[in-house]
């Protein structure tokens, strides 16, 4: 059984972390599935609960930037993004520290590691009474949506794992920036809640990443992520009468069942309702009769980027 915790019961999520148990809890961005990152055994559970592939690696939370720079090798670029962007919806991949304690298994054997400060005042109070790094990817079977309420992590894991930590809606909707910065150049692996407009004002030019889906260097780059059971068809101009639609300013006609993600094409509207609308979709499409969903063209610039991203990876071949 799932105990659902209340932002008042952190006490208990940290003992049931520093047990070995797995506790999602609600970021900024989305639910994370949490366990002590420095414990390879959790975080093997965190894989099984997931169904996940090993060759994934995961993010490691932590409460404050000085004390996830004590697991990484932090240059200029790093601390300069931590001091505009932290707590926030950006991830730094450093080189770890030669005496990194985090399980090689959270890193996926990588000699880099994936740290972040999130912006959630629950989690923040989580992480600095658990007091070191918390790996967390999204609390959801792996490639299946991301959950933006304490509601989704209990319908996807509930009975998988001790607790959900319910802290509420998540308010940005899809996942942190992943941003590496163990080179020369500083490469975008997975947009996300910080645009990459925002991190070139920053710091400058910043690479894309080329992808390598059989070996990623950070959490959702596989190429089938983020998928509901119905598969989704993108850029649609017109609504079939066996899809539902995922809307975005006016609906296109025809629609049986439609969900709006922004009536009034606000991206960041957009973003925080992406995955409840394709949960929504998912789950009453069927009794309709309803075999796809059909998703509207998102502008891809600023959020937009993460948003088509996410539906890339939805509507890829299984």
């Amino acid at each position: 059984m799932t105990e659902r915790l209340t932002p008042d019961e952190i006490g208990r999520a940290v003992e049931l972390l520093r047990a070995g148990e797995l506790v999602a809890f609600g970021t900024e961005t989305v639910y994370g599935l949490g366990a002590d990152a420095c414990d390879g055994a959790a975080v093997a559970a965190i894989y099984a609960a997931k169904g996940r592939p090993s060759f994934n690696p995961l993010i490691c939370h932590f409460a404050d930037a000085e004390t996830a720079f004590r697991y990484v090798k932090a240059n200029k670029l790093a601390e300069k993004l931590a001091a505009k962007f932290w707590p926030g919806p950006l991830t730094l991949v450093l080189p770890r520290a030669e005496t990194c304690p985090v399980s090689q298994l959270a890193g996926a054997g990588l000699p880099t590691l994936a740290v972040r400060v999130p912006a959630q005042p629950a989690a923040l109070r989580l992480l600095a009474a658990f007091g070191g790094p918390v790996a967390a990817p999204s609390a959801n079977r792996s490639g299946r949506i991301s959950p933006t309420s304490a509601a989704h992590v209990l319908a996807e894991l509930g009975g998988r794992i001790a607790a959900v930590l319910d802290s509420g809606a998540c308010t940005v909707g899809v996942e942190s920036t992943v941003l590496d910065l163990s080179g020369e150049t500083p490469v975008l692996l997975r947009p996300g809640g910080v645009t990459l407009e925002a991190l070139q004002a920053e710091i400058g030019p910043v690479a894309h990443a080329a992808g390598d889906a059989a070996a990623p260097a950070s959490p959702g780059m596989l190429a089938s992520h983020y998928a509901p059971g119905l598969p989704v068809r993108l850029n649609a101009t017109e609504a079939a009468a066996d899809e539902a639609l995922l809307a975005f300013g006016p609906p296109l006609p025809g629609a049986r069942l439609c969900f709006q993600l922004s009536a009034t094409q606000n991206l960041n509207e957009a973003a925080a309702r992406l995955f409840e609308g394709l949960h929504e979709l998912d789950a009453r499409a069927p009794a309709l009769g309803l075999k796809r969903i059909a998703a509207q063209p998102i502008p891809a610039a600023g959020l937009g980027l993460a948003i088509n991203d996410r539906l890339a990876r939805a509507a890829a071949p299984r």
